[in-house]
């Protein structure tokens, strides 16, 4: 297959017509003016296109822009926040009063000095994310198109009742500046396209599903052509059938501890609720008690935690190519870093903002601040968060499946359950391999792997080489009140991890 190339980009032309240097210089001087001691400005426009069929038939087309932009400030050690949608420089002066205003109002409740973490100044710096073809450039009617073959080659097998196929399509694009100096202007796209193969079986009033496994990425329309040879949707898709076929026929798994062989298409979400989740240092000191839940991976046990096997490396990085989290600079206007956050199975880092960073004694924040619109205050958000290959040996993953006499080997995500603290955990899957003697003997049914954080990466015994490791993710990860929602995304290898408790969910579900 011919691959497209890599081109590099600019900043789409219509949002940097936009009046932003006056919004800069309207809004950075009257907050001054007013009294602030800092203050940034945030320009946020997203646009998102969402196409979804059923059976080959158009369910819906749903167009979206997001405009607008957003003043804070700090007074007196305390934060100010407001928000416009009239992209003008006299209602950037009145934006930028009412942030003053909502610092100095809150004062006298702030309990916490608000003290930021420096940064370098970047002036005039311009940062456009990794693709080639802008799906916003592509006409619709060719999109829905692709997605109508897509679904007509599932369809057209015996046993699919019905196919779904659903595209998300985002462009995101931000202006930041500040009193320091620093002006930032980024643009990043970014889709999520997936099918599902449902068969229904009338008599018993069941149904199965089987769906693509192509992840969430910061790519083009590209990617779902497959003209980039990322994912070989034509192969995929032949398989599908046959596969769900198999899921129907198969027999139901035995619970009980249990050898599992996790590919990296299931491993990304355990990634994401067990250990991303868990070093937010926000979390991890309590201010997402009230809606989300806190951690177990608390400040106290920085540096002596074991969080799992020595073998365990985990970073979190806003740099990583195509990663959904990967930005040149965050909305405080930090550039994009990668660092460790387990190393050698110790928790050893946390995700960071300006305001955390010195908090935890540190220097400099790593860049961990996003808002998801610009009537939204920025929070620290979670960075791209993986667990690294083995850096010496390009084990596969069918090595690691040799390894096992009788275990498990799991394919893809599919539903979830972690506690408030993200450390007892269950997580399923989309396919399910029994095996036996080292080799791949059929599928199972009705599978859920159960463990704590630390019992199950304490059991990981091996990890996968380069060639295994896979960049998953998700388009909504949700956190804060008022709720915001963020794309994040989790690199790993396959890992071999022993005696991890299997529930059978039919027989758990009463059935």
């Amino acid at each position: 297959m011919c691959c497209v190339s890599i081109a590099s980009r600019a900043v789409d032309e219509e949002f940097r017509a936009l009046p932003l240097a006056a919004l800069a210089e309207a809004a950075l001087s009257a907050a001054r003016a007013a009294g602030a001691g800092y203050a940034d400005l945030r320009v946020h426009r997203q646009v998102r296109q969402s196409i979804r069929l059923r059976d080959g038939r158009v369910e819906a087309v749903t167009d979206s822009i997001d405009l607008g932009f957003a003043v804070r400030v700090i007074v007196d050690g305390t934060w100010g926040f407001a928000s416009h949608a009239d992209l003008s420089p006299a209602t950037a002066v009145q934006v930028a009063r009412r942030a003053v205003t909502v610092a100095t109002t809150l004062r006298a409740l702030n309990r916490e000095r608000v003290e930021l973490a420096d940064e370098p100044v970047y002036g005039d710096a311009q940062w456009v994310s990794d693709y080639a073809i802008d799906p916003f450039e592509v006409p619709t009617p060719e999109k829905v198109a692709l997605l109508q073959d897509y679904s007509e080659r599932l369809s057209a097998a015996d046993g699919v009742d019905h196919v779904e196929a659903h595209v998300l399509q985002v462009k995101e694009q931000t202006y930041y500046t500040d009193t320091a100096g620093s002006a930032i202007t980024q643009q990043r796209v970014r889709l999520h396209p997936h099918l599902e193969a449902i068969t229904v079986d009338a008599g018993a009033g069941a149904f199965e599903t089987m769906r693509t496994l192509a992840a969430p990425a910061g790519r083009g329309w590209e990617y779902v052509t497959g003209a980039d040879g990322v994912w070989d949707w034509t192969g995929e898709l032949a398989r599908i059938p046959q596969w769900l076929a198999e899921k129907v026929k198969a027999p139901t798994v035995t619970p009980g501890p249990t050898d599992l062989v996790v590919d990296p298409t299931n491993l990304w979400l355990t990634i994401h609720e067990s250990i991303g989740h868990a070093t937010e240092y926000d979390r991890a000191i309590g201010y997402e008690a009230a809606y989300a839940g806190t951690s177990f991976a608390t400040p106290d046990q920085l540096g002596t935690l074991r969080y799992g096997t020595p073998i365990m490396h985990v970073t979190g990085d806003r740099v990583e190519r195509h990663g959904l989290a990967s930005v040149g600079y965050d909305d405080e206007g930090v550039a994009g870093q990668r660092w460790d956050l387990v190393r050698e199975g110790v928790l050893v880092g946390y995700q960071l903002d300006r305001v955390f960073a010195p908090r935890l004694g540190l220097d400099r924040s790593n860049g961990c601040s996003y808002a998801d619109s610009a009537h939204h205050v920025p929070i620290q958000r979670m960075a791209n968060v993986s667990l690294q290959p083995d850096p010496v040996r390009d084990t596969s993953t069918e090595e690691l499946i040799s390894r096992i006499e009788n275990g498990i080997y799991i394919v893809g995500d599919k539903s979830w359950s972690i506690d408030m603290q993200r450390y007892n955990f269950q997580f399923t899957g989309q396919r399910f391999f029994r095996i036996r003697n080292g080799r791949l003997a059929g599928q199972l049914r009705d599978v859920a792997y159960q463990a704590t954080t630390t019992d199950f990466w304490g059991s990981m015994e091996a990890v996968g080489g380069p060639s295994t490791w896979v960049l998953g993710g998700a388009f909504n990860c949700g956190k804060a009140q008022p709720g915001q929602v963020a794309a994040v995304s989790h690199g790993c290898p396959s890992v071999l991890v022993r005696g991890v408790n299997i529930l059978n969910t039919r027989s758990e579900a009463g059935r």
